[in-house]
């Protein structure tokens, strides 16, 4: 068997595989023979069938099978020896005049080679590092949540602001029936909330759908409406409140103090907040972490301008999957995964580069901070060593996992170079500075 490579161009190339009769003849003739043992055919004892029987009947499909056999050995060895970077899959190339009566055969395959290019990592960089400080506005929100949360519920005459209010949503046409449980701030529909207020147990309030949420998906949840009929929904929908109550707020002293975070570990308000501010804002240094992640990312998309062989790419997306695509929408999902391709090519000359590798001490210890964080927020704040190690082998002997951690150490490392290579520029926002920076709306 003779395999030899054509470059079309720096992105594109064609290996052709040349099979001559004495790669496959031995081959051939042993399933035949095997085929021979095993036959059973109307008029023969099994074994006595004539070989040039069964030649006739199955040669061209047992022919067929082994030729395509030593094709793809060959040329995925071809491809390892000759250290080819490729992207998808060999395509082959059909060739309609093929003759299975020939002795010698001839087969054409497409690559699609991954470009050459370099990845500079340097801290001439325009990014922002946000650092989400938790502000005296949110300390004091939380604080009154917290109060609410372990206040006393209160029967109340009549709806006001901040109540709770429970009830049934009621449309007999549209077939809504749902009990709910309800604070006025949920309404978009401003209107709606103050026509609840001075409303007493019994009453019925009548509230129009249309923009009553600010995501009309809201519906399904508060009233069991349908995801097909959300959309535009424009009819009329009765509450009909059954108790309205509201929260005395718990008392801020040191038994509520114990209970939030264990016997005397704080004991003031100002103690309280602290803590608050400690715990949130190592919550929002992981999403701060993210965006940061997400921005380098695209810099280097937008800075790298990685050609790729686009047709022989929208080829093969049209083979790989279990339903083969058509052309169009082959397109589709080519322009949805480009970048994503663009940044694997990246990713990986970056991990190559800088000797990015993940040892299984790596992926222990990791396991082990995930598992320790879990177990907090469960109550178990000082775990032994011996519990946390049991279950790590039990995650450890599970491949999915082994696999989805991987990616999580590869990332936390990629996170940390860019950290280092890139002289981001540092900036301090509130949380809902932050939100709208994520967004875009600053």
């Amino acid at each position: 068997m003779n395999i030899t490579k054509t470059n079309i161009d720096a992105l594109n190339a064609v290996v052709t595989v040349e099979v001559a009769k004495n790669d496959y003849a031995d081959n051939v003739e042993k399933v035949l023979q095997n085929y021979r043992k095993n036959a059973n055919i109307p008029g023969f004892r099994k074994g006595a069938v004539p070989l040039s029987l069964v030649k006739k009947q199955y040669g061209k499909a047992v022919l067929a099978e082994e030729v395509n056999k030593l094709i793809q050995d060959g040329l995925n060895k071809f491809l390892t020896e000759e250290k080819l970077d490729i992207l998808g899959n060999p395509l082959p190339k059909f060739n309609n005049e093929l003759d299975w009566n020939a002795e010698d055969f001839s087969f054409e395959f497409e690559l699609g080679l991954a470009p050459e290019f370099d990845v500079i990592l340097d801290n001439k960089s325009d990014l922002t590092y946000y650092k989400i400080v938790a502000d005296e506005k949110m300390l004091n929100d939380q604080v009154a949540r917290i109060q609410k949360q372990f206040g006393k519920m209160i029967a109340k005459a009549e709806v006001a602001e901040g109540d709770d209010i429970r009830g049934t949503f009621v449309n007999e046409e549209k077939g809504i029936n749902k009990p709910a449980q309800i604070t006025l701030d949920i309404f978009e529909n401003k209107e709606v909330a103050k026509s609840f207020v001075g409303k007493k147990a019994g009453d019925i309030v009548a509230i129009p759908t249309k923009g009553l949420f600010n995501d009309d998906h809201k519906l399904m949840d508060y009233m069991g409406v349908g995801h097909d009929d959300v959309h535009g929904l424009d009819i009329t929908v009765d509450f009909k409140i059954e108790e309205v109550t509201t929260s005395e707020p718990a008392e801020l002293n040191q038994e509520l103090f114990d209970k939030l975070f264990g016997a005397g570990v704080v004991s003031s308000v100002e103690e309280v907040k602290a803590k608050i501010k400690e715990d949130a804002e190592k919550q929002f240094a992981q999403q701060a972490d993210q965006k940061f992640f997400n921005d380098a990312t695209e810099m280097l998309i937008n800075n790298h301008q990685v050609e790729l062989p686009a047709e022989f790419l929208k080829r093969w997306i049209q083979t790989v999957g279990e339903t083969p695509l058509t052309a169009e929408q082959a397109e589709i999902e080519y322009n949805k995964s480009e970048n994503g391709l663009r940044y694997q090519l990246i990713e990986s000359k970056i991990i190559t580069g800088n000797n990015l590798q993940i040892t299984f001490e790596d992926l222990k210890a990791y396991a082990g901070d995930v598992i320790r964080k879990q177990m907090a927020q469960f109550g178990q704040l000082d775990p032994s060593q011996e519990d946390v190690d049991n279950i790590v082998a039990r995650v450890m002997s599970n491949q999915e996992e082994v696999r989805r951690l991987s990616e999580q150490v590869m990332s936390e490392k990629m996170l940390n170079l860019f950290k280092e290579k890139f002289n981001a520029n540092t900036k301090e926002v509130s949380y809902d500075e932050f939100i709208k920076v994520m967004y875009g709306e600053i």
